[in-house]
């Protein structure tokens, strides 16, 4: 483990130190973000996008282990010299929504809620449209495969 400015390193996880002050007394310490959690946020403020399928490709490539477990995971989280998150968001949109207007949500989205949540703040939000697909429905899909036995 090793600590650079208000980054703590273990591993190949980034920990966020968070200085916390009250009134009462000079300082209590620090609260520390991991950036799993921060990339959870992410992953969780995309999903509620309307046109957001997935967050990552969800392809075979994805699941090989050959790449860092967080880019798997179709995010990505850093920091900037100055402690601003910078991320990056891979999603499968849905098939007829404007591209560029619903990575637009996405980003505002995921703005909002690390800033709300985490009190740091966001310098860059790219948004990689990997895939365009159909919306599953599962229903279709369970009505199709009840088709299939009719006796």
């Amino acid at each position: 483990m090793s600590k650079t400015d208000d980054t703590i390193k273990t591993e190949g996880n980034e920990i966020t130190s968070i200085p916390t002050i009250s009134e009462e007394s000079a300082s209590l310490g620090d609260i520390k973000i991991n950036h799993s959690v921060v990339a959870s946020i992410v992953r969780l403020a995309t999903l509620e996008v309307d046109g957001v399928i997935s967050v990552g490709t969800g392809s075979f490539v994805d699941g090989l282990g050959i790449f860092p477990k967080k880019d798997a995971q179709g995010v990505n989280v850093e920091e900037d010299e100055g402690g601003s998150y910078v991320i990056e968001i891979r999603v499968v949109l849905k098939f007829g929504v404007e591209l560029a207007k619903t990575a637009g949500l996405v980003q505002e989205r995921v703005k909002d809620q690390i800033v709300k949540m985490t009190s740091n703040t966001v310098r860059q939000i790219d948004v990689i449209i990997d895939e365009v697909r159909l919306e599953e429905n599962k229903d279709s899909e369970e009505h199709a495969w009840g088709n299939d036995a009719t006796d």
